[in-house]
């Protein structure tokens, strides 16, 4: 009986002659960071319609509040004109005119709080609340659009989440061209062995019982029917796709950064058009209810006056609605808040 003990190491490395192993550390890199793009990609998107259905709340409240102020008015309207018509001073059709108006505003009040609580339902699910737990309080500060510099350059594009997606799936594309290539050329492994070998343990580990090798092994593929070329074929065409992708992103990127400027220096135009309609209007309402009183028009030109009034009050409010709505629109075309993370209670934030 003999006893034989061994100790080895083995180890492989394969020389990267093609750039075989480079070309897929860097295509894995890239979809590394690609995921990650789609990752802020993801949290932009979900902030974007938190802030959307936010401002949503807050200006449906601006718009309800216009509607409750103005069924204030036709409720005294109403209690005027029957008290002149208990007088005598009016015919019934001035009473039931003004009833009409109070009771078509009155409907409105149940469509506005109905959207109301869909963007509030809303909000709880994106904020990951169950709906029947989740309450906003009415608030009616006035709320102003986050300042967006207009003269933005093109190079905060590269902010844009999904643009550095598409640029690393491009990367990673074009790495994947090289790890085809490189099946063209032989793959060599260098296989070093080092170890001891003994008859007994006490001597496992002397000079004479060393043991070591290289050894080196190439292989090429010699024939494969078109399989390499095909391979290197269809990773350019899968580069081209990104290639084409990229461009679409890039562009899209550049036509939504453009549609929110615009669309923010004309909605804030008519904003400022809406106030002067609003100012014009209680004027129009005074100066119809001063000639009314004097007997000097019917009671039409006053429920005009009202519905007017109405009109132009909910116009600003939706106005103010879209305002904030463009501007979220265009951060998020920019890729996100660059003052720092938005939270819901910032977004209620009085200048």
């Amino acid at each position: 009986m003999q006893n034989d003990f061994t100790l080895s190491l083995n180890a492989s490395y394969e020389v990267d002659l093609a750039g075989r192993v480079q070309r897929t550390v860097e295509g894995a890199t890239a979809s590394a960071e690609q995921s990650a793009a789609d990752l802020e990609n993801t949290r932009l998107l979900l902030t974007a319609d938190v802030a959307n259905n936010y401002f949503n709340l807050r200006s449906t409240d601006i718009e309800l509040d216009v509607v409750l102020r103005s069924i204030g008015l036709q409720r005294r309207a109403l209690e005027l004109v029957t008290a002149r018509h208990d007088y005598g001073a009016v015919s019934g059709l001035d009473v039931a005119q003004q009833q009409a108006l109070l009771d078509s505003t009155l409907t409105q009040v149940d469509v506005l709080k109905k959207q109301r609580a869909q963007y509030e339902h809303a909000l709880a699910t994106l904020t990951g609340t169950p709906a029947p737990s989740f309450e906003l309080p009415v608030d009616l500060r006035e709320i102003r659009p986050p300042a967006v510099p207009l003269g933005v350059p093109s190079e905060m594009l590269q902010r844009r989440p999904d643009v550095a997606s598409a640029e690393r799936a491009m990367a990673a594309a074009n790495a994947q061209i090289g790890v085809a290539t490189a099946a063209f050329y032989p793959s060599v492994i260098i296989s070093p062995t080092v170890g001891v070998d003994s008859r007994t343990i006490e001597t496992l580990f002397n000079g004479p019982s060393l043991l070591w090798s290289v050894g080196v092994s190439a292989t090429q593929m010699l024939f494969d029917g078109g399989r390499v070329r095909a391979n290197v074929d269809f990773a350019k065409a899968g580069y081209d796709a990104t290639v084409g992708n990229y461009r679409r992103t890039v562009l899209t990127a550049m036509q939504e950064v453009e549609d929110g400027i615009t669309g923010l220096s004309a909605l804030d135009r008519a904003t400022t058009q809406a106030q002067a309609a609003v100012t014009a209007a209680r004027r129009v309402l005074d100066m119809a209810t001063s000639h009314y009183e004097g007997g000097a028009s019917t009671y039409l030109d006053v429920i005009t006056a009202q519905q007017s009034l109405l009109t132009v009050e909910r116009q600003a409010a939706q106005l103010q609605g879209q305002r904030l709505l463009i501007s979220v629109f265009l951060v998020k075309a920019l890729g996100g808040d660059w003052e720092g993370p938005v939270t819901l209670g910032s977004l209620a934030r009085k200048e």
